[in-house]
């Protein structure tokens, strides 16, 4: 599914073209597609680094891209947890979507994580009340498939909805009988779940006048904008398949597991859709499709049989049975103009051309 500029198929959008949108991380593979879409579809971005001498790719290639440099405003935040540091930022802008955070898969002290995201996400909403009812519209809050439930393959098959939440994760988390080196990915989980919540609490006490809506994304795969500045973390896994190397690539299986897929592209659209329907307190589940970590690996088989350094992987090829309700979901596709997913094959296809095109491995 080629990257090019969908039609708009909403008569008024929520958020008027050509207003000022801020993403945070634009650095990084999620943020980046969302900008990628925001400024195809005609909106001007404000993108938020910690570091705009390690960015410096950022403007130049957006600028390329699209063309006219003063639809692209690059700033610099170092620390994203400092008091009032959002409110010159978000003078201006129409909408919020934030994408960045502090938390890290290997963290294991949950409340302080906890703290620490919410200092910026506190922040940031906190300005974006204040700005007034005039200028931000609304606020788009990324978080994790992990928020509502933990992947398993054999377990009973449940079905995801809004008020899904991991409180396996949490309550594994905060067991002090069980060691952390045996807690997993259970206390990041819990994190995203603390998180989360503590936002539409936020939301419900405060009663702000933009919209609010929560992205849970699944793993993102698909085509790394620019491979040669971006590691583009679960893209750029699959790039440890493409390269022949196993070790990492299991690393990767054992950390993630089978899950659900989404190709980056459709997550930026997911964001632009909501920012044309007007969409407001939802969870909104980018959930493409199941998928099996040895699946891409028998795509890029297919693409490229004389490539010796493609490795066989362990395991079956089961993934998680949970069901998920996307209406939601492609509707905001749909107000865009794309009527379905993009597959897990186009998506790796296009992935492995990315970075096959500029020479780039991991």
């Amino acid at each position: 599914m080629a990257n090019i500029p969908l039609k708009i198929t909403t008569q008024d959008p929520f958020i008027p073209l050509n207003s000022l949108i801020l993403v945070t991380g634009i650095n990084g593979l999620i943020a980046s597609h969302i900008a990628d879409q925001l400024l195809a579809a005609g909106y001007r971005v404000r993108g938020t680094v910690r570091n705009k001498s390690r960015c410096a790719w950022v403007e130049p290639f957006f600028t390329s891209r699209y063309g006219a440099a003063n639809r692209l405003e690059l700033v610099q935040v170092p620390d994203i947890t400092a008091p009032g540091i959002w409110d010159a930022h978000v003078a201006g802008v129409s909408a919020v979507i934030t994408v960045a955070g502090v938390a890290w898969l290997d963290d294991r002290d949950v409340p302080k994580a906890v703290n620490q995201e919410l200092k910026c996400l506190y922040g940031l909403l906190h300005a974006a009340k204040t700005a007034g009812s005039d200028t931000v519209k609304a606020f788009i809050y990324t978080s994790s498939l992990w928020a509502a439930y933990t992947p398993k393959v054999g377990a009973p098959a449940g079905t995801l909805t809004e008020k899904s939440w991991n409180q396996e994760a949490v309550a594994l988390a905060e067991d002090p009988s069980i060691p952390d080196a045996e807690k997993g990915l259970a206390p990041f989980m819990a994190i995203k779940v603390k998180v989360e919540e503590a936002l539409w609490d936020w939301v419900a006490r405060e009663k702000p006048t933009f919209t609010f809506n929560a992205m849970l994304i699944s793993t993102v795969i698909g085509p790394i904008l620019d491979p040669e500045n971006q590691s583009a973390s679960t893209a750029g896994w699959v790039r440890a398949l493409y390269d022949g190397k196993p070790k990492q690539a299991l690393e990767v299986m054992a950390t993630l597991g089978p899950s659900w897929f989404i190709d980056a592209r459709d997550v930026g659209r997911l964001y632009l859709g909501v920012l044309v329907s007007g969409l407001t307190g939802s969870r909104v589940y980018g959930f493409a499709e199941r998928f099996n970590w040895k699946q891409p690996l028998d795509i890029f088989k297919d693409l490229y049989p004389e490539r010796e350094e493609l490795v066989e992987l362990p395991g079956s090829y089961q993934c998680d049975e949970s069901q998920v309700l996307a209406d939601i979901s492609l509707s905001l596709l749909r107000a865009i103009g794309q009527e379905r997913w993009t597959s897990l094959e186009e998506s790796i296809k296009d992935a492995a051309e990315s970075f096959v095109s500029t020479g780039q491995s991991c």
